[in-house]
């Protein structure tokens, strides 16, 4: 067993000393920006794509027509030249066309292969790509049919096409890295409201809470986010003053006990006592413990009801019954004080039995307290029209309460006013923030009215839990 605690022991630094992996961000401005200039290279290339292979195919017709209209030049000269001087006139009017057209390049052979005239040395690769030929023949009486061929140089419409499709290329690159940094720009402009709400959150603390989120020019895609995170901060605003409060009155609950088991403890050791007499201090402090006991298992239960806790509910039971059995348990301080009880209507429910006797046991105990001596409680029982659910009432004649204490009469610690806290009964402020956790445990809600000297404490509960 020392091995195993040892090795956990030595290995615990190493799982701590694990660097924790930062999550993954990225730029949206820059993936913005980045995916446009993508969608800009491929729109422009696309574009001047099409628009280069349409110059291309207008250089390649004019090309056609050019050697289809010098070609039938040819040909006519030719036959002209044969007709009136023979071999030597269609060879002197060859050469006079060539010294004319210094792009072109002209052969003719004659019908057995033989070569009858050919172009001084041209001025450009006759086989290069970007020269095009095209052949001819043509009838003579003197040497038969010859066959030619005339071959035109392509060579700048071609240095023309490419220094378009580099003019083209650095068009849609230079486009591209325009809207890319234009993109990025207005994206960090569009993007600077989200900055200030930066700010204003890193802004707000524990000495800040009231401060909200406010944009000086509404934005329609952010005031949905800064309406829901000013919600978020008011409830968080509201918890904490709870939390602060519920501190306090913890801390003013505890101290009493606490105050008056210090008291009673340094008065007994102050001289020596008898046995009775400590005996009477111990049975003192043990009841000032069990005070406290009671408030901290109160506090859990609260802690737990917190955390979304659901009852557990059993079988359909009847709350006349349940609240006939609480009755049963409060019968010494009714007669105490002259009280009667009476229950009108009835519901069954599967409800978690020990949890509502609890809460029903905290509301008579409450209409006890504080009802006029001799006078009549009255437990009142409904269904919920229109749901499963149902209500109960505990109706006692007695003071009224402010109607700007109705809304915190089931917060923690809260009492309306000394005149309802009596002294010679002293209880601790959680039993209506029980009765609340109960119903809220039974997917219901608590409510309170007072009016006329006339005080209804209630819930109420669902017959089948939220979502079901």
């Amino acid at each position: 067993m020392t091995i195993t605690t040892t090795a956990l022991n030595n290995a615990a630094p190493a799982l701590l000393d694990k660097p924790v992996e930062a999550p993954c961000t990225y730029s949206i401005g820059r993936r913005l920006s980045i995916l446009l200039a993508v969608q800009t290279v491929i729109g422009l290339g696309v574009l001047l794509a099409f628009i280069y292979g349409a110059t291309s195919m207008l250089f390649v017709a004019k090309h056609e027509e050019e050697l289809r209209s010098y070609t039938s030049v040819l040909v006519d000269v030719m036959r002209e030249a044969d007709a009136s001087g023979g071999e030597a006139e269609v060879k002197a009017k060859l050469a006079w066309l060539a010294e004319r057209r210094p792009g072109t390049f002209v052969q003719v052979q004659r019908s057995d292969g033989s070569a009858f005239y050919r172009d001084a040395a041209p001025t450009f690769d006759v086989t290069h790509t970007t020269a095009r030929g095209m052949d001819f023949s043509v009838p003579t009486q003197t040497s038969g049919v010859l066959q030619g061929k005339l071959v035109l140089d392509c060579s700048q419409d071609a240095k023309t096409a490419k220094r378009m499709a580099l003019l083209l290329v650095g068009a849609v690159l230079a486009g591209a890295a325009l809207v890319g940094w234009g993109t990025f720009w207005r994206v960090r402009c569009s993007l600077r409201p989200l900055l200030d709400l930066a700010a204003q959150t890193k802004a707000i603390d524990a000495r800040r809470m009231g401060q909200r989120l406010a944009l000086p020019e509404s934005a329609e895609e952010l005031q949905p986010l800064i309406d829901q995170f000013n919600g978020l901060m008011h409830r968080v605003e509201r918890t904490y003053a709870q939390l602060e409060g519920f501190n306090a009155d913890v801390a003013h609950e505890l101290r009493t006990p606490l105050a008056n088991l210090i008291g009673h403890t340094e008065v007994a050791l102050s001289r020596e006592r008898s046995a009775a007499e400590l005996e009477d201090t111990l049975h003192s402090n043990l009841e000032e413990l069990h005070r406290m006991a009671a408030i901290v298992n109160d506090m859990l239960f609260l802690a737990q009801a917190d955390r979304g806790v659901k009852a557990r509910r059993g079988a359909p039971v009847s709350m006349a019954e349940l609240v006939r059995q609480v009755v049963e348990f409060h019968e010494a301080p009714m007669e105490d004080r002259g009280l009667s009880v009476v229950i009108e209507g009835d519901a069954k429910l599967p409800v978690d039995e020990p949890l509502v006797k609890r809460a029903l046991s905290n509301l008579l105990g409450n209409a006890i307290r504080y009802a006029d001596e001799g006078s009549q409680l009255c437990v009142r029982i409904a269904r919920e029209v229109g749901g499963g659910g149902m209500r109960l009432w505990v109706e006692n004649a007695g003071p009224s309460i402010d109607p700007e204490h109705l809304p915190r009469l089931f917060d923690r610690f809260f009492r309306a006013d000394a005149a309802r806290c009596e002294m010679e009964k002293p209880h601790h402020g959680l039993g209506l923030s029980i009765v609340a956790a109960i119903a809220r445990m039974h997917d219901g809600l608590p409510a309170a009215e007072s009016s006329g000297g006339i005080t209804r404490v209630g819930f109420s509960l669902q017959a089948k839990p939220a979502g079901a």
